[in-house]
């Protein structure tokens, strides 16, 4: 019979553009996987390329490229957690700081570091720059559960510190981190997650 997705049918609609059933339905109930819960396999170089390619696939302004990706390894990741948790001794932050900042790191084996890169643009605000680099960590993120391994989207204290960027990443001055995606094989399955009521945020203007 003809495809139906969320009450419409071909038939009905025969101007309705061609629909992929399938990609909707992934949306629908994509979910995030807890970093913890990311064990081994984790993508290798050739399984881990078409997910960067996808996540390049992001709208882009001007075709700046305001991003590019760091692929972090589980000894990339340990040393990187060891520069977070000394790095929170040094800015005096509390233990439970420390830790939240580091303890994910740590236990991950495979991330990718989304680096925004802000270029000179008499055209495209810096604004619109880091609005793309978020689209990138977000098609990363579904790229890669898309590929049937479970991913996270992960930030925390130290990717906001400037130290932890150029000492761990190298990043320069106009680079800043916009998320480590942690990917890895999903040991367990996460509860469903409560999800906005979309009348409650949505307005419809007809005039």
């Amino acid at each position: 019979g003809a495809p139906e997705i969320r009450g419409w049918n071909r038939k009905k609609a025969p101007n309705m553009p061609n629909p992929n059933p399938d990609a909707l339905e992934f949306l629908l109930t994509r979910r995030s996987r807890p970093s913890k819960t990311l064990g081994q396999p984790v993508p290798d170089r050739s399984e881990l390329l078409p997910i960067l390619t996808a996540a390049a696939r992001t709208p882009d302004h001007g075709k700046l490229e305001p991003w590019r990706f760091i692929v972090l390894s589980r000894p990339s990741l340990l040393r990187l957690a060891d520069l977070a948790e000394a790095r929170g001794r040094e800015l005096g932050l509390p233990d439970d700081k420390i830790y939240k900042g580091h303890a994910p790191i740590r236990t991950g084996h495979l991330a990718v570091a989304v680096i925004e890169v802000q270029k000179p643009s008499e055209k495209i605000p810096p604004l619109e720059q880091t609005y793309s680099a978020g689209a990138v960590c977000l098609a990363l993120l579904n790229a890669a559960l898309a590929s049937g391994w479970g991913a996270n989207w992960l930030s925390g204290w130290p990717s906001h510190d400037r130290h932890f960027m150029t000492e761990g990443l190298k990043l320069a001055s106009h680079e800043r981190i916009a998320g480590l995606i942690h990917i890895g094989t999903e040991t367990t399955v996460p509860p469903e997650r409560p999800r906005p009521e979309i009348d409650a945020i949505t307005t419809w203007q007809d005039s």
